[in-house]
């Protein structure tokens, strides 16, 4: 019985062996990637939730865009990684809002489209008049050069932190959806005919 001993052992020590290289061979995975962010003008923003307001309700239409700065993308441009938008519906006499995000930033909504809980809705309200995506031919980058045009660019010359963001909303003033271009906290907006991309005004 003597001599299988040391085989015994031998073959132990080769199943050792074995063992630590394939614990060695073992790599961590790979972290995951994290995406880019997304920056979109209004338009863009604003059919991606209206698909999402269809599936709510089929005669679902927008009465309100905006979009919010965050510190990775300020606005300037046109642009932005968070927009909300606002829908009603004449036949539920309900409103939902749904954000839009391309972020996964900290001072952000989470990544994609998300709904909020119903409200109610009064079709008659002038703040709350619905609007056709097809008024909105001049988009959000394009409020922004013209707005820039209105003393935006003074503006942003002295101070190029100042967060810029969007609205849009129709005006019953002008019978037209307008954008309005907001710099910093309302130091200055710009209205602008969201159909035809003309300056309509200063309103602060």
């Amino acid at each position: 019985m003597k001599p299988f001993l040391p085989a015994l052992l031998l073959l132990a020590a080769l199943a050792g062996c074995s063992s630590n290289q394939k614990s060695g061979s073992q790599t961590p995975a790979p972290s995951p990637t994290p995406k880019p962010t997304e920056a979109e003008t209004g338009r863009i923003a604003f059919q991606k939730m209206y698909i999402q307001a269809r599936y709510w309700t089929p005669d679902a239409q927008g009465f309100l865009l905006e979009s919010q700065p965050t510190k990775e993308i300020s606005g300037i441009g046109g642009t932005s990684a968070v927009w909300s938008a606002h829908f009603g519906s004449r036949a539920r006499r309900t409103a939902k809002a749904f954000v839009w995000s391309g972020t996964d930033a900290e001072d952000a909504p989470s990544r994609g489209t998300s709904p909020s809980s119903e409200d109610s809705f009064s079709p008659n309200n002038s703040s709350t008049q619905t609007f056709d995506i097809g008024f909105m031919k001049a988009d959000s980058n394009q409020a922004f050069n013209v707005a820039q045009e209105h003393g935006g660019k003074a503006l942003l010359d002295k101070d190029a932190t100042v967060p810029v963001s969007y609205r849009a909303q129709w005006s019953s003033r002008d019978n037209t959806l307008n954008w309005q271009v907001i710099y910093g906290n309302s130091k200055l907006i710009v209205a602008v005919d969201a159909a035809t991309g003309q300056f309509i005004r200063v309103e602060n």
